[in-house]
Protein backbone atom coordinates (compact mmCIF):
# COMPACT_ATOMS: atom_id res chain seq x y z
CA UNK A 1 0.00 0.00 0.00
CA UNK A 2 1.57 3.64 -0.91
CA UNK A 3 -1.09 5.59 0.89
CA UNK A 4 -2.87 6.84 -1.60
CA UNK A 5 -6.26 6.83 -2.37
CA UNK A 6 -6.85 5.71 -5.85
CA UNK A 7 -10.32 5.91 -7.62
CA UNK A 8 -11.62 2.50 -8.78
CA UNK A 9 -12.88 4.52 -12.13
CA UNK A 10 -10.77 7.28 -13.21
CA UNK A 11 -11.83 10.93 -13.27
CA UNK A 12 -13.36 11.68 -16.75
CA UNK A 13 -12.44 14.12 -19.14
CA UNK A 14 -13.86 15.44 -22.39
CA UNK A 15 -11.30 16.18 -23.64
CA UNK A 16 -8.79 13.54 -23.20
CA UNK A 17 -11.30 10.55 -23.19
CA UNK A 18 -13.43 11.89 -26.31
CA UNK A 19 -11.86 14.52 -28.49
CA UNK A 20 -8.35 13.55 -28.08
CA UNK A 21 -8.63 9.90 -29.52
CA UNK A 22 -10.18 12.21 -32.43
CA UNK A 23 -7.00 13.85 -32.71
CA UNK A 24 -4.70 14.31 -35.45
CA UNK A 25 -1.92 12.17 -33.22
CA UNK A 26 -4.18 9.03 -32.54
CA UNK A 27 -6.62 9.19 -35.10
CA UNK A 28 -5.31 6.80 -37.54
CA UNK A 29 -5.77 4.15 -34.73
CA UNK A 30 -9.21 5.55 -33.16
CA UNK A 31 -11.17 5.09 -36.69
CA UNK A 32 -10.05 1.43 -37.64
CA UNK A 33 -11.05 0.43 -33.69
CA UNK A 34 -14.12 1.79 -34.15
CA UNK A 35 -14.75 0.62 -38.18
CA UNK A 36 -13.80 -3.11 -36.45
CA UNK A 37 -15.86 -2.66 -33.66
CA UNK A 38 -19.32 -1.66 -35.94
CA UNK A 39 -18.28 -4.33 -37.97
CA UNK A 40 -18.10 -7.21 -35.67
CA UNK A 41 -21.42 -6.09 -33.88
CA UNK A 42 -23.05 -5.40 -37.03
CA UNK A 43 -22.14 -9.07 -38.82
CA UNK A 44 -23.03 -10.70 -35.18
CA UNK A 45 -26.41 -9.26 -34.54
CA UNK A 46 -27.59 -9.39 -37.96
CA UNK A 47 -27.11 -13.65 -38.22
CA UNK A 48 -27.98 -13.53 -34.12
CA UNK A 49 -31.23 -12.16 -34.77
CA UNK A 50 -32.31 -15.64 -36.31
CA UNK A 51 -30.65 -17.46 -33.85
CA UNK A 52 -33.06 -15.99 -31.62
CA UNK A 53 -36.16 -16.59 -33.77
CA UNK A 54 -34.87 -20.02 -33.66
CA UNK A 55 -33.78 -20.08 -30.06
CA UNK A 56 -30.60 -21.72 -30.66
CA UNK A 57 -28.65 -18.80 -28.62
CA UNK A 58 -26.64 -21.31 -27.24
CA UNK A 59 -25.21 -22.45 -30.80
CA UNK A 60 -22.81 -19.63 -30.78
CA UNK A 61 -21.57 -20.31 -27.53
CA UNK A 62 -20.64 -23.71 -28.80
CA UNK A 63 -19.24 -22.54 -31.65
CA UNK A 64 -17.34 -19.72 -30.17
CA UNK A 65 -15.71 -22.01 -27.68
CA UNK A 66 -15.02 -24.88 -30.16
CA UNK A 67 -12.90 -22.57 -32.40
CA UNK A 68 -10.12 -23.37 -30.34
CA UNK A 69 -10.29 -26.72 -31.51
CA UNK A 70 -9.96 -26.02 -34.56
CA UNK A 71 -7.07 -23.30 -33.95
CA UNK A 72 -5.17 -25.54 -31.64
CA UNK A 73 -5.05 -28.45 -34.27
CA UNK A 74 -3.05 -26.18 -37.04
CA UNK A 75 -0.80 -25.39 -34.84
CA UNK A 76 0.12 -28.28 -33.01
CA UNK A 77 -0.49 -30.50 -36.09
CA UNK A 78 3.10 -30.58 -37.29
CA UNK A 79 4.90 -31.68 -34.02
CA UNK A 80 1.57 -34.61 -33.65
CA UNK A 81 3.23 -35.45 -37.54
CA UNK A 82 6.63 -35.56 -36.24
CA UNK A 83 7.48 -32.47 -38.80
CA UNK A 84 10.64 -30.93 -37.53
CA UNK A 85 8.92 -27.39 -37.43
CA UNK A 86 10.14 -26.15 -34.28
CA UNK A 87 9.73 -22.20 -35.74
CA UNK A 88 6.61 -23.07 -37.25
CA UNK A 89 4.04 -20.37 -36.95
CA UNK A 90 0.55 -20.71 -38.57
CA UNK A 91 -0.65 -17.29 -40.00
CA UNK A 92 -3.37 -15.83 -40.40
CA UNK A 93 -5.46 -17.99 -42.98
CA UNK A 94 -4.22 -21.79 -41.73
CA UNK A 95 -6.07 -20.36 -38.42
CA UNK A 96 -8.60 -18.61 -40.16
CA UNK A 97 -9.85 -21.98 -42.03
CA UNK A 98 -8.82 -24.46 -38.70
CA UNK A 99 -10.98 -22.47 -36.91
CA UNK A 100 -13.73 -22.11 -39.38
CA UNK A 101 -13.27 -26.03 -40.15
CA UNK A 102 -14.02 -26.60 -36.42
CA UNK A 103 -17.12 -24.42 -36.14
CA UNK A 104 -18.74 -26.18 -39.00
CA UNK A 105 -17.82 -29.83 -37.51
CA UNK A 106 -19.82 -28.26 -33.97
CA UNK A 107 -22.51 -27.64 -35.90
CA UNK A 108 -22.88 -31.31 -37.39
CA UNK A 109 -22.12 -33.06 -34.34
CA UNK A 110 -24.67 -31.03 -32.26
CA UNK A 111 -27.36 -32.22 -35.05
CA UNK A 112 -25.77 -35.96 -35.41
CA UNK A 113 -26.35 -36.13 -31.68
CA UNK A 114 -29.57 -34.41 -31.32
CA UNK A 115 -31.06 -36.80 -33.90
CA UNK A 116 -29.40 -40.10 -33.36
CA UNK A 117 -29.59 -40.09 -29.93
CA UNK A 118 -32.59 -39.31 -27.24
CA UNK A 119 -30.55 -36.25 -25.83
CA UNK A 120 -32.09 -33.08 -26.19
CA UNK A 121 -30.62 -29.95 -28.56
CA UNK A 122 -29.54 -28.31 -25.59
CA UNK A 123 -27.88 -30.77 -23.77
CA UNK A 124 -26.07 -31.96 -27.48
CA UNK A 125 -24.93 -28.39 -27.45
CA UNK A 126 -23.21 -28.78 -24.38
CA UNK A 127 -21.66 -31.75 -25.38
CA UNK A 128 -20.24 -30.75 -28.10
CA UNK A 129 -18.66 -27.36 -26.90
CA UNK A 130 -17.41 -28.58 -24.13
CA UNK A 131 -15.80 -31.42 -25.33
CA UNK A 132 -14.64 -29.74 -28.55
CA UNK A 133 -13.15 -26.82 -25.63
CA UNK A 134 -11.47 -28.98 -23.95
CA UNK A 135 -9.52 -30.88 -26.57
CA UNK A 136 -7.89 -27.01 -27.72
CA UNK A 137 -7.10 -26.81 -24.19
CA UNK A 138 -5.34 -30.26 -23.77
CA UNK A 139 -3.18 -29.54 -27.07
CA UNK A 140 -2.62 -26.22 -26.48
CA UNK A 141 -1.10 -27.49 -22.76
CA UNK A 142 0.27 -30.01 -24.66
CA UNK A 143 2.27 -28.32 -27.04
CA UNK A 144 2.38 -24.87 -25.91
CA UNK A 145 6.06 -24.62 -25.05
CA UNK A 146 6.75 -25.23 -28.55
CA UNK A 147 4.08 -23.41 -30.28
CA UNK A 148 3.89 -19.82 -30.78
CA UNK A 149 -0.15 -19.17 -29.66
CA UNK A 150 -1.53 -15.90 -27.60
CA UNK A 151 -4.48 -17.91 -25.44
CA UNK A 152 -5.33 -14.42 -24.14
CA UNK A 153 -5.46 -13.06 -27.42
CA UNK A 154 -8.16 -16.38 -28.40
CA UNK A 155 -10.20 -16.45 -25.36
CA UNK A 156 -10.67 -12.51 -25.22
CA UNK A 157 -9.29 -10.94 -28.57
CA UNK A 158 -7.01 -8.33 -29.17
CA UNK A 159 -8.69 -4.97 -30.79
CA UNK A 160 -4.86 -3.58 -30.95
CA UNK A 161 -3.82 -5.52 -33.86
CA UNK A 162 -6.51 -3.57 -36.25
CA UNK A 163 -4.27 -0.64 -36.61
CA UNK A 164 -1.01 -2.79 -36.31
CA UNK A 165 -1.74 -4.94 -39.04
CA UNK A 166 -1.99 -3.05 -42.15
CA UNK A 167 -1.39 -3.08 -46.12
CA UNK A 168 0.02 -0.06 -47.88
CA UNK A 169 -1.84 0.77 -51.45
CA UNK A 170 0.20 2.71 -53.74
CA UNK A 171 -0.70 5.89 -54.47
CA UNK A 172 0.39 8.73 -56.63
CA UNK A 173 2.68 10.62 -55.09
CA UNK A 174 0.75 14.59 -56.34
CA UNK A 175 -2.28 12.49 -55.00
CA UNK A 176 -1.27 11.31 -52.05
CA UNK A 177 0.62 14.89 -50.80
CA UNK A 178 -2.61 16.61 -51.65
CA UNK A 179 -4.53 13.69 -49.21
CA UNK A 180 -1.88 14.46 -46.65
CA UNK A 181 -2.23 18.24 -47.02
CA UNK A 182 -6.01 18.44 -47.12
CA UNK A 183 -7.53 18.53 -43.63
CA UNK A 184 -10.86 17.16 -44.08
CA UNK A 185 -9.72 14.29 -46.49
CA UNK A 186 -8.56 10.74 -45.31
CA UNK A 187 -4.99 11.82 -44.12
CA UNK A 188 -5.64 9.60 -41.20
CA UNK A 189 -5.71 6.46 -43.68
CA UNK A 190 -1.87 7.27 -45.23
CA UNK A 191 1.22 5.54 -44.52
CA UNK A 192 4.25 6.26 -46.06
CA UNK A 193 4.09 5.43 -49.72
CA UNK A 194 -0.10 5.86 -49.99
CA UNK A 195 -3.16 3.98 -48.00
CA UNK A 196 -2.44 2.53 -45.48
CA UNK A 197 -5.77 -0.22 -44.90
CA UNK A 198 -6.13 -2.41 -41.68
CA UNK A 199 -6.50 -6.06 -43.08
CA UNK A 200 -8.88 -7.38 -39.95
CA UNK A 201 -11.27 -4.52 -41.02
CA UNK A 202 -10.92 -5.67 -44.59
CA UNK A 203 -11.68 -9.19 -43.30
CA UNK A 204 -14.29 -8.20 -41.31
CA UNK A 205 -16.27 -5.78 -43.65
CA UNK A 206 -15.88 -8.46 -46.29
CA UNK A 207 -17.64 -10.93 -44.23
CA UNK A 208 -20.23 -8.35 -43.38
CA UNK A 209 -21.09 -7.66 -46.92
CA UNK A 210 -21.12 -11.17 -47.91
CA UNK A 211 -24.09 -12.31 -44.67
CA UNK A 212 -25.96 -9.15 -45.66
CA UNK A 213 -26.29 -9.85 -49.06
CA UNK A 214 -27.24 -13.73 -48.11
CA UNK A 215 -29.47 -12.84 -45.52
CA UNK A 216 -31.35 -9.99 -48.05
CA UNK A 217 -31.15 -12.57 -51.27
CA UNK A 218 -32.65 -15.82 -49.28
CA UNK A 219 -35.00 -13.52 -46.71
CA UNK A 220 -38.14 -15.43 -46.92
CA UNK A 221 -37.10 -18.78 -46.60
CA UNK A 222 -34.77 -17.88 -43.11
CA UNK A 223 -38.34 -16.00 -42.19
CA UNK A 224 -40.69 -18.35 -42.94
CA UNK A 225 -38.19 -21.41 -41.69
CA UNK A 226 -37.64 -19.86 -38.65
CA UNK A 227 -40.65 -18.99 -37.00
CA UNK A 228 -42.68 -22.12 -38.56
CA UNK A 229 -40.48 -24.87 -39.91
CA UNK A 230 -43.52 -27.12 -41.24
CA UNK A 231 -44.86 -24.16 -43.34
CA UNK A 232 -41.27 -23.51 -44.93
CA UNK A 233 -41.59 -27.05 -46.08
CA UNK A 234 -45.06 -26.83 -47.28
CA UNK A 235 -43.86 -24.07 -49.17
CA UNK A 236 -41.46 -26.02 -50.77
CA UNK A 237 -39.13 -24.10 -48.60
CA UNK A 238 -36.07 -27.39 -47.84
CA UNK A 239 -35.77 -26.01 -43.80
CA UNK A 240 -32.99 -28.56 -43.44
CA UNK A 241 -30.94 -26.66 -46.00
CA UNK A 242 -31.58 -23.70 -44.87
CA UNK A 243 -31.03 -24.34 -41.12
CA UNK A 244 -27.46 -26.00 -42.37
CA UNK A 245 -26.38 -23.08 -44.18
CA UNK A 246 -27.59 -20.43 -41.69
CA UNK A 247 -25.15 -22.58 -39.29
CA UNK A 248 -21.91 -22.50 -41.48
CA UNK A 249 -22.60 -18.85 -41.88
CA UNK A 250 -22.80 -18.24 -38.12
CA UNK A 251 -19.09 -20.29 -38.07
CA UNK A 252 -17.91 -18.03 -40.61
CA UNK A 253 -18.93 -14.85 -38.44
CA UNK A 254 -18.00 -16.36 -35.19
CA UNK A 255 -14.32 -17.32 -36.92
CA UNK A 256 -13.86 -14.12 -38.25
CA UNK A 257 -14.99 -12.12 -35.33
CA UNK A 258 -13.10 -13.76 -32.61
CA UNK A 259 -9.72 -12.53 -33.60
CA UNK A 260 -10.92 -9.02 -32.31
CA UNK A 261 -13.33 -9.89 -29.81
CA UNK A 262 -11.87 -13.46 -28.46
CA UNK A 263 -14.40 -16.42 -28.27
CA UNK A 264 -15.78 -15.65 -25.41
CA UNK A 265 -16.91 -12.03 -25.84
CA UNK A 266 -18.51 -12.90 -29.24
CA UNK A 267 -21.54 -14.77 -27.90
CA UNK A 268 -22.41 -11.41 -26.23
CA UNK A 269 -22.08 -10.02 -29.75
CA UNK A 270 -24.81 -12.73 -31.38
CA UNK A 271 -27.05 -12.36 -28.68
CA UNK A 272 -27.27 -8.26 -27.19
CA UNK A 273 -28.09 -6.56 -30.08
CA UNK A 274 -30.89 -8.48 -31.48
CA UNK A 275 -32.40 -9.05 -27.64
CA UNK A 276 -31.77 -5.28 -27.50
CA UNK A 277 -34.07 -4.83 -30.57
CA UNK A 278 -36.56 -7.11 -30.10
CA UNK A 279 -37.97 -5.53 -26.80
CA UNK A 280 -38.27 -2.34 -28.76
CA UNK A 281 -40.12 -4.29 -31.77
CA UNK A 282 -41.32 -7.46 -32.92
CA UNK A 283 -41.17 -6.69 -36.61
CA UNK A 284 -37.80 -8.28 -38.60
CA UNK A 285 -37.40 -5.46 -40.58
CA UNK A 286 -37.34 -3.05 -37.94
CA UNK A 287 -35.23 -5.36 -35.57
CA UNK A 288 -33.03 -5.53 -38.34
CA UNK A 289 -32.83 -1.61 -38.81
CA UNK A 290 -32.20 -1.00 -34.34
CA UNK A 291 -29.56 -3.63 -35.10
CA UNK A 292 -27.28 -2.25 -37.18
CA UNK A 293 -28.33 1.39 -35.02
CA UNK A 294 -27.15 -0.73 -32.24
CA UNK A 295 -23.96 -1.63 -33.36
CA UNK A 296 -22.98 2.19 -34.32
CA UNK A 297 -23.58 3.51 -30.72
CA UNK A 298 -22.28 0.79 -28.79
CA UNK A 299 -19.24 0.74 -31.10
CA UNK A 300 -19.10 4.68 -30.45
CA UNK A 301 -19.23 4.27 -26.20
CA UNK A 302 -17.67 1.18 -25.98
CA UNK A 303 -14.30 2.36 -27.42
CA UNK A 304 -14.26 5.77 -25.15
CA UNK A 305 -15.24 3.72 -22.59
CA UNK A 306 -12.65 1.66 -23.33
CA UNK A 307 -10.14 4.92 -23.40
CA UNK A 308 -11.55 6.21 -20.10
CA UNK A 309 -11.27 3.10 -17.97
CA UNK A 310 -7.75 2.14 -19.69
CA UNK A 311 -8.90 -1.49 -19.93
CA UNK A 312 -10.46 -4.39 -22.68
CA UNK A 313 -11.62 -2.46 -25.94
CA UNK A 314 -13.75 -6.02 -26.35
CA UNK A 315 -15.17 -6.10 -22.99
CA UNK A 316 -16.39 -2.29 -23.25
CA UNK A 317 -17.93 -3.14 -26.07
CA UNK A 318 -19.78 -5.86 -24.64
CA UNK A 319 -20.53 -2.96 -21.57
CA UNK A 320 -21.75 -0.49 -23.78
CA UNK A 321 -24.02 -3.26 -25.80
CA UNK A 322 -25.33 -4.12 -22.29
CA UNK A 323 -26.23 -0.48 -21.27
CA UNK A 324 -28.39 -0.44 -24.10
CA UNK A 325 -30.22 -3.67 -23.50
CA UNK A 326 -30.68 -2.49 -20.08
CA UNK A 327 -32.16 0.84 -21.38
CA UNK A 328 -34.31 -1.15 -23.43
CA UNK A 329 -35.38 -3.39 -20.61
CA UNK A 330 -36.55 -0.52 -18.65
CA UNK A 331 -37.88 2.33 -21.22
CA UNK A 332 -39.57 0.33 -24.15
CA UNK A 333 -42.62 1.47 -25.32
CA UNK A 334 -43.96 -2.36 -24.90
CA UNK A 335 -41.95 -4.69 -22.95
CA UNK A 336 -40.07 -2.17 -20.46
CA UNK A 337 -40.37 -2.14 -17.41
CA UNK A 338 -41.63 1.38 -16.43
CA UNK A 339 -44.01 1.30 -19.53
CA UNK A 340 -45.55 -1.96 -17.17
CA UNK A 341 -45.58 -0.64 -14.23
CA UNK A 342 -47.57 2.88 -15.40
CA UNK A 343 -50.16 0.66 -17.58
CA UNK A 344 -50.53 -1.32 -14.06
CA UNK A 345 -50.96 2.02 -12.21
CA UNK A 346 -53.63 3.08 -14.58
CA UNK A 347 -55.44 -0.01 -14.82
CA UNK A 348 -55.64 -0.12 -10.83
CA UNK A 349 -57.01 3.48 -10.94
CA UNK A 350 -59.58 2.88 -13.50
CA UNK A 351 -60.67 0.07 -12.00
CA UNK A 352 -64.00 0.05 -9.87
CA UNK A 353 -63.44 -0.18 -5.59
CA UNK A 354 -65.14 -3.49 -5.90
CA UNK A 355 -62.50 -5.12 -8.05
CA UNK A 356 -59.60 -3.07 -6.63
CA UNK A 357 -60.18 -4.57 -3.36
CA UNK A 358 -60.17 -1.62 -1.63
CA UNK A 359 -63.13 -0.48 0.88
CA UNK A 360 -64.90 1.98 2.20
CA UNK A 361 -64.46 2.05 5.79
CA UNK A 362 -68.03 1.42 7.61
CA UNK A 363 -68.90 4.30 9.81
CA UNK A 364 -70.49 2.10 12.16
CA UNK A 365 -67.91 -0.16 13.06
Amino acid sequence: MNGKNEAIIPPFSWQEHVLNPWGSDEIFGTVWVVLMAMCVITTCGLVGNYLILRRMALVGDAISHSVLAGIAAVVVAPFIFKKNLADFQPGTTELFIGALVAGVFTTVLIELIHRYTRVKQDAAIGIAFTSLFALGVVLITVFVNNAHIDTDCILFGNFLEVSIDTTTVPLNPELAESMRQNRFGAEFLMGQNGLALSNPVLRMAGVMVFSVVLIYAFYKELLVSSFDPGLAISLGIKANVVHYALMCVLSLVVVSAFESVGAILVVAMLILPGATAHLISDRLPVIMALTVLHALIASLLGYHLAVWWQTSVAGSLVMASTMLFTLAWLFSPHDGLLGKWLRQQSVTHEMPEELSGEKEPNPAA
